[in-house]
């Protein structure tokens, strides 16, 4: 469980504050916004309607007791420079901040953020790659090569076991997890037999997935 700051209150500080708090962390919410913070409040561990760019209302949150700060405003980017700045100014650990375009992220950067998300371009990528790769379920980028994918299995496979296939040699990915309805099994074994409606979860490059894919 970690100690979390979310500043700003706008659809993505929203969407992540409930699943923060759906995995079990504390979480304070502050907005200028008192109809959100009202509407949120009973949701998240802590909630405060302030001016974030205002230094003592930072100071009176304690920043520094959190273990990550993340400023989610959209609309403002001169306000968000200036709270990630403060943020850092008065101790916090570990800041995110939002941001939509490079040069923003580039600003950020040199003014306090210790990571940049892009919830738009991340977005529109991940659909991008959903549409362009045959029968993709969910997409996870972990480097400039290599990502992790949710698939359906070849109905060829069923009744078949990962050893006789060679799925690694012939593919050249690797199964991490096999679905099916309410099982998981991770790191399954050569001698698992593929089952109807097994979905695997693999790692692998975008071409090599795209091979695959194409004959599911």
């Amino acid at each position: 469980m970690k100690s979390v700051l979310i500043i700003g209150m706008g659809a993505f500080g929203q969407h992540l504050a409930l699943k923060l708090i759906d995995l079990k962390n504390e979480v304070m919410i502050v907005d200028k916004d008192e109809e959100v913070i009202t509407e949120m409040s009973p949701l998240v561990t802590d909630a405060e309607i302030g001016d974030c760019t205002k230094e003592e209302v930072l100071k009176s949150i304690g920043v520094s007791n959190f273990d990550i700060c993340f400023v989610t405003i959209g609309d403002n980017f001169q306000s968000s420079l200036e709270i990630t700045s403060l943020l850092k100014d008065l101790g916090a650990k570990y800041v995110i901040s939002k941001a939509s375009r490079d040069i923003q992220a580039k600003f950020l950067l040199k003014n306090g953020a210790d990571e940049i998300v892009y919830p738009d371009k991340d977005m529109a990528e991940k659909l991008a790659i959903r549409c362009s790769v045959k029968n993709v379920l969910d997409y996870f980028e972990i480097s400039d090569d290599y990502s992790i994918y949710e698939l359906p299995i070849m109905q060829s496979w069923v009744g078949k076991t990962i050893g006789e296939i060679n799925v690694r040699k012939k593919y050249n990915i690797n199964i991490l997890i096999i679905k099916n309805d309410n099982d998981i099994i991770t790191l399954p074994s050569i001698d698992y037999y593929f089952k109807t409606n097994d979905i695997i979860i693999v790692l692998g490059t975008s071409n090599n997935i795209m091979k695959f894919s194409s004959n599911t």
